[in-house]
């Protein structure tokens, strides 16, 4: 089980807020996607959330842990795969095991245990260039994976994939999440991704940036293939704009 919990964070650059009163909250095996134009302070967020910025007041606690500041609890995927090219996929993914000086054998045996799971099977030996988009990206969510298995902080992981791949994509997500039960906080600037994929939207907004609604998505995960087509789809994309 693990909850998430952002209260009353603020963060300034230059005598300027950036974020400012931030309260948000991810429960077990949630998706919740944090929504808004670009420079409105998500990234900025995902790092105080991730301990790599301490904010100026505010906390983040991890089942009732403060956590505050303090790198290596939650999980951070960034856009790109970031995969290194001279390591096989087996030891790009084993990388967290092996910088917390777990010996290359034990790390191995340790992720070859997920490979199936994660659809990599035969992959192993395999170096980066010789996947596709889609396959690099399954690496790197599971070399998050391996950081912390509680929650996952995922900075728009399928930007770059086109629209067939990122559909196939976000239903492997979905059924990944539910099967090793992973609690996913999502930034992402499309709102039907946004609406596919989550259980609640977080609309973040203005400068500073704040959460200015949360909008609960009702129909059951994994959503149909043709609900992006249905009336309700088009009422929370409408309601979302109206507030954005």
């Amino acid at each position: 089980m693990s909850d998430l919990i952002v209260t009353d964070v603020t963060l300034a650059y230059e005598h300027e807020n950036v974020i400012e009163d931030i309260r948000i909250e991810l429960h077990d095996n949630e998706l919740v996607c944090l929504l808004g134009a670009s420079g409105g302070g998500k990234t900025t967020l995902f790092n105080v959330i991730s301990g790599l910025k301490r904010p100026d007041q505010g906390n983040v606690l991890l089942n009732g842990r403060d956590i505050t500041g303090q790198p290596g609890h939650i999980s951070y995927m960034l856009q790109k795969d970031l995969l290194l090219p001279y390591r096989t996929i087996e030891d790009n993914v084993a990388l967290p095991l092996l910088i917390r000086g777990e010996k290359k054998k034990d790390a191995r045996q340790k992720v070859g245990a997920f490979f199936q799971e994660f659809g990599l099977e035969g992959t192993q030996k395999k170096y980066p260039k010789q996947l596709s988009g889609g396959m690099r990206q399954r690496a790197a969510l599971l070399r998050t994976y391996m950081f912390s298995k509680d929650v996952a902080l995922l900075d728009e992981p399928f930007s770059a994939l086109d629209t067939l791949t990122k559909s196939d994509m976000h239903r492997w997500y979905l059924d990944v999440m539910d099967k090793i039960h992973l609690s996913t906080l999502f930034i992402t600037h499309d709102i039907d991704e946004a609406i596919l994929l989550s259980d609640r939207i977080y609309l973040l907004t203005g400068k500073p940036g704040k959460i200015t609604d949360e909008i609960t998505i009702q129909e059951p995960k994994p959503r149909r293939q043709d609900f992006n087509l249905t009336a309700e789809f088009l009422r929370y994309k409408k309601e979302i704009l109206n507030k954005l």
